[in-house]
């Protein structure tokens, strides 16, 4: 397997000779799957758009258009079409795809890109194979039912014969394109690659230091620019005196960038830039500025004063989102449990901070960026530049971590915009600090779950209330409620087999950027669900993953029919992608075995479990934790059982899962962003943590077996691991924690 991390689109001819493949070749490119050689598609998200060429060197060339961040999409991709195709592992080589509007959606986010391109690119291959069957067949006047393919050779049995699919490239180049309706694809008995744990194609580029991510780019004749932010949002530069940061050596400019008016979007907070010939006379010259800042509307915002308004709000009736059943409206006092729970702002923080290079010439413009969605870095550089989309080139490198931050192209929107202003390419690093204090939240949150308990302690009505800034603040003014997109991310999705279920939503102004983050909005309701139901377990003295099968009852297909909401199923149709039961029960099945063979705890042990759904995956998880006499928490193992349909390669699913429960743990445990007179108290890992090695603890992956079509799998292990360790440290100790981070109670 070969890696390229050079970007570039093609035409076929282009193609071919880029990569050094001699002579002509095949060439495809995806046309809402109606193809056409040197034609790329204009089409809608649901039709995956790469671009395959075979050249008269046997290499299969693949262009992914999705951003590679440690997922494994490169290679994901890349197996797929190797197995339709009949292609040679060795043999297949991918690259880097440039931001463009034909590849349909290239937005690297919602673990979607093998949940949507599965099929597409399961049928990319098979045309390709078709192709090079139909020119052996006619070579050899053959029928095309007697031959077949194999490690990049397309072989006939009968005869013995076999040609290479460089031999027949050009032959292939020239056979009329096969009807897709028509196209045979193989079963999943078939299957080479699908479902083999390859390596990432870029492993070696990585251990070598090859790997190119955003930090890495160099320019000829590039600036660096460090950017001291607006520290309250909404404030503007009032004052300057860049006297002191103009003497740094090094320090080349100093440039105001006004703030962004009305709605922040992806566009810059402002500031101040200091332009240098390094990044380290960069960072002097910023050190060296003295600015005075205007007032904000959000002055005095205070996060434990918003989150007290926050519990008050959900604690009062909200907006209607969803019933099932009749209302309920006699809540008795000594049948009635009630609980409200809450989970801080909380910051991204990818291990590498965002990135960008921008050169602006009179012809246009072009950016190098770790990004998660380039197109949506061309749009929004091309409106502050007042260009045409097609004057921005955007070059994807790898990222160092992403998690939804850069998705969120306002850094390369700062890097455009001081380009223009200098004349000369700049490179616009954030810091740590510039991240944590000036980058896109997750909202802080309250939640309100409250259960009238009947017969065997079971509840026969729940009433669930949701408080939280929308992330469509970030993009209109006044947006202060919900959107129902957001709660249909583990509020009101969750499949509760009860007489009467009542889901409202209350008013929440946002006072920062708020923005998604590693499962939106799933992190802060999978936390209530799933405390709550553990809540009710202790209740009815039953295990919690009993409670949980009780309560999603009978086997069955939830549509949600007739309770005043429609869900929208992450983008998915409910009939492919179902909320299944008995795949919830599943992983709670797999789960508790494992925890049965784990073994009982002793003293001041315990296990703690929840389960969620989320980007149409299941996913139970159970946490075995110790507290000590003085509070030392101390997370012993973690066992995560994965249904997310057919599986790619599975040692991305057990590695993205491996690094969910890290990554929820981080959170669960220390997560926190405060504010004070409306500045980010927090600025780096000293006080923002994230999970160390001796914190880690031993992790079990269960990949459930499944014939579905593919789901998530990047985001649907964070949202059960919260629960799961509050619910442990209950078991444990008796502490029931309900407002995160665990540390503001815990040693950790």
């Amino acid at each position: 397997m070969s890696s390229f991390t050079a970007t570039q689109n093609f035409s076929r001819r282009d193609v071919l000779k880029l990569f050094g493949a001699t002579g002509g070749g095949l060439a495809l490119g995806a046309s809402g799957l109606g193809w056409s050689p040197m034609v790329m598609a204009q089409s809608a998200e649901s039709r995956l758009n790469l671009f395959i060429a075979i050249g008269e060197d046997n290499k299969v060339y693949l262009t992914c258009h999705r951003s590679e961040m440690g997922q494994g999409i490169r290679t994901g991709i890349a197996q797929v079409l190797a197995d339709e195709l009949g292609a040679d592992w060795d043999n297949v080589v991918v690259v880097q795809g440039l931001a463009d509007k034909r590849y349909g959606s290239q937005n690297t986010d919602g673990s979607r890109s093998i949940r949507k391109g599965f099929d597409k690119m399961r049928e990319m291959g098979a045309m390709a194979r078709t192709m090079l069957e139909q020119a052996a067949a006619d070579k050899w006047q053959v029928p095309i039912t007697q031959v077949s393919t194999s490690n990049n050779r397309v072989n006939h049995a009968k005869s013995g014969k076999s040609a290479s699919f460089g031999e027949l490239a050009m032959a292939a180049s020239k056979v009329k394109l096969p009807d897709v309706e028509t196209l045979p694809l193989k079963s999943p008995k078939e299957y080479t690659h699908i479902g083999a744990s390859h390596a990432i194609v870029d492993m070696q580029d990585m251990l070598t230091g090859k790997a190119q991510y955003g930090y890495d780019v160099q320019v000829d004749g590039m600036l660096c620019a460090s950017i001291t932010r607006p520290p309250v949002f909404g404030s503007e530069v009032a004052k300057l005196d860049d006297s002191a940061a103009r003497k740094v050596a090094g320090v080349v400019d100093v440039i105001q960038l006004s703030a962004t008016k009305g709605a922040p979007m992806f566009y810059p907070l402002g500031g101040v830039a200091v332009i240098a010939s390094n990044s380290w006379s960069a960072l002097e010259g910023r050190k060296a500025l003295k600015i005075e800042w205007t007032d904000s509307s959000n002055d005095s915002h205070d996060s434990q004063a918003y989150l007290n308004m926050l519990k008050e709000r959900v604690s009062q009736p909200g907006k209607l989102m969803r019933q099932q059943g009749k209302e309920v409206t006699d809540w008795p006092k000594e049948s009635t449990i009630s609980a409200l729970y809450s989970v801080p702002y909380l910051a991204h923080a990818p291990m590498e901070a965002p990135s960008a290079t921008a050169n602006v010439t009179k012809n246009g413009c072009e950016v190098w960026a770790s990004t998660q969605t380039p197109q949506s870095v061309q749009q929004n550089v091309a409106s502050a530049l007042g260009l045409k989309e097609e004057q921005v080139k955007v070059n994807v490198t790898l990222l160092g971590g992403g998690f939804g931050r850069k998705s969120k192209p306002d850094y390369c929107v700062e890097a455009a915009l001081l380009s223009k202003k200098a004349g000369k390419p700049i490179k616009v690093c954030w810091s740590r600090e510039d991240e944590i204090q000036n980058g896109y939240l997750h909202a802080i949150s309250a939640q309100l779950y409250q259960a009238k308990i009947g017969i065997d302690n079971m509840p026969e009505a729940i009433l669930q209330r949701s408080g939280f800034p929308s992330i469509g603040s970030t993009f209109s003014e006044g947006a202060d409620y919900p959107a129902g997109w957001e709660l249909d991310l583990g509020f009101v999705d969750v499949p509760l087999a009860v007489k009467s279920l009542r889901c409202e939503a209350v008013k929440a102004e946002a006072h920062t950027r708020i923005g998604w983050m590693r499962s939106v909005c799933n992190i802060q309701h999978a936390f209530g669900i799933g405390s709550f139901v553990d809540e009710l377990a202790v209740k009815a003295n039953k295990p919690s993953t009993v409670m949980w099968k009780e309560l999603l009852g009978d086997v069955r297909q939830e549509t949600f029919t007739n309770q005043e909401f429609k869900y929208g199923n992450y983008g998915e149709d409910l009939a492919r992608h179902p909320v299944d039961i008995a795949r919830y029960r599943g992983v709670i099945d797999a789960v508790e075995q494992a925890m049965e063979k784990a073994g009982t705890a002793g003293d001041n042990q315990g296990w703690g479990f929840a389960v969620h759904r989320s980007f149409t995956a299941f996913v139970a998880t159970a946490l075995f934790v110790e507290v000590s006499k003085d509070k030392q928490l101390k997370v012993l193992k973690a066992i995560s059982a994965i249904d997310a349909g057919t599986v790619v390669n599975p040692d991305r699913v057990k590695s993205q899962t491996e690094g969910a429960v890290m990554f929820g743990l981080s959170l669960a445990m220390m997560g926190e962003i405060d504010f004070k007179e409306g500045k980010v108290v927090q600025s780096n890992f000293h006080d923002y943590p994230m999970l160390r090695m001796p914190q880690c603890p031993e992790i079990e992956i269960i990949i459930i077996e499944s014939d579905a079509p593919p789901a998530g799998v990047g985001e649907p292990g964070v949202p059960p691991v919260a629960p799961s360790l509050t619910n442990a440290i209950f078991a444990a100790s008796g502490m029931r924690i309900r407002d995160l981070p665990v540390s503001k109670q815990l040693k950790v």
